[in-house]
């Protein structure tokens, strides 16, 4: 049986394709900081591993509720490594291992291009008429704004 929540279907898969492109880049962001979580090293290495720690346990459950506002409209969420590979936006550092300020750069500019695209997102889920959507996008680029001023706050 069709959704029939007063959204169209073909609005319904174009933010189904906004919302698997988010969980792509959500997955992409807990595994580079669940990787930097476990490889950290230097003097700051229990303060940053608790700090990691609590980042990518935040970023699981965005991960969760991304997939479960795309079942909401009636989309299939995207599930497997090659989707999500596929489908973000974010650049993968596979056997990439950087300094600590390294890994705080780079998850630094993955929230920030996650909060650029949430921008943008919002402003299409409200062209396409869904509030619920914008209001769910609005608030998930709050959150990314505070990861980025927290990682800020590290490198200053």
């Amino acid at each position: 049986m069709k959704a029939n929540i007063g959204i169209g279907e073909n609005e319904r898969e174009r933010l189904g394709g906004i919302l698997n492109a988010l969980l792509a880049d959500e997955f992409e962001l807990y595994a580079k900081t669940r990787r930097f979580h476990w490889n950290v090293v230097g003097s700051d290495f229990g303060e940053l591993h608790k700090f990691f720690e609590g980042q990518y346990e935040a970023i699981d459950d965005i991960v969760d509720e991304v997939a479960e506002r795309a079942r909401a409209l009636d989309v299939m969420s995207a599930g497997s490594l090659r989707e999500f590979l596929d489908l973000t936006r974010l650049k993968e550092q596979a056997s990439e291992n950087p300094d600590a300020p390294g890994m705080l750069s780079a998850l630094l500019a993955d929230h920030e291009a996650v909060i650029r695209t949430l921008r943008k997102d919002v402003e299409t889920a409200d062209k396409l008429g869904d509030a619920g959507t914008n209001d769910f996008l609005t608030g998930l680029m709050e959150q990314h704004e505070k990861f980025a001023w927290m990682l800020r706050s590290y490198l200053r």
